[in-house]
């Protein structure tokens, strides 16, 4: 056994991730990592206490990219956050993953992805170049997604629900696009084209639902 982890310890050191005795080491950080072996996590990137990586879970981050992970965010399965170059920031109490996985990527320098608090990326979506995603934003279905801005406001729990952060829900392509908080477009096929709408028309005050 000592053999084999030793090679593949050797193989994550080559692409610059921790080694499994390391990551079982961010349990002093108060990081939680459910299973050391199938999780990939870059020696480069930044986690907050309370972070919990289920399995299957891969940060990726080379020489120039950076990647922030806030306090008690939680990463299902299939997550995959990868910076070759540029930066990806996400806050504290999100819900990344869960019903699919979920996908951020940047390549470039200039690419930045900033994801604020109490967001949740659900449903096998992808974030690639750059976005900006408020507090309480949520992006809910396979949605591709670039160079949107999605408006912060309250969580999923907010009772008014006009309040609440930006909604993206439905599969489809989303590019440009710019909602304030409080409103939603679902569509199945290009966002560009689906109207905008309160999140009230789909969901009566005081429903946590989205």
């Amino acid at each position: 056994m000592h053999e084999i982890t030793s090679r593949v310890d050797e193989v994550r050191r080559l692409k610059g991730f921790l080694t499994i005795a390391q990551t079982l080491q961010l349990a002093d950080l108060g990081v939680t990592v459910i299973d050391p072996f199938s999780t990939l996590i870059s020696s480069r990137a930044s986690l907050g206490s309370g972070v919990f990586l289920w399995p299957n879970v891969t940060i990726e981050v080379g020489p120039e990219g950076s990647v922030s992970i806030g306090a008690s965010t939680v990463l299902h399965s299939g997550v995959r956050i990868e910076a070759g170059a540029g930066s990806i920031a996400i806050g504290a109490n999100g819900d990344l993953g869960r019903e699919g996985g979920f996908t951020l990527v940047v390549g470039a320098q200039s690419d930045k992805i900033d994801v604020g608090n109490d967001v949740r990326l659900n449903g096998g979506g992808s974030i690639t170049q750059s976005a900006t995603l408020g507090n309480g934003a949520q992006v809910l279905g396979p949605i591709r997604i670039q160079d949107c801005q999605l408006g912060g406001g309250g969580s999923f729990r907010e009772r008014d629900p006009d309040k609440r952060g930006a909604v993206l829900k439905g599969s489809g392509v989303a590019r440009n696009i710019d909602l304030p908080a409080g409103m939603v477009i679902q569509a199945f096929g290009l966002f560009s084209e689906a109207p905008k709408r309160w999140q009230s028309y789909f969901h009566p005050q005081n429903d946590e639902r989205s």
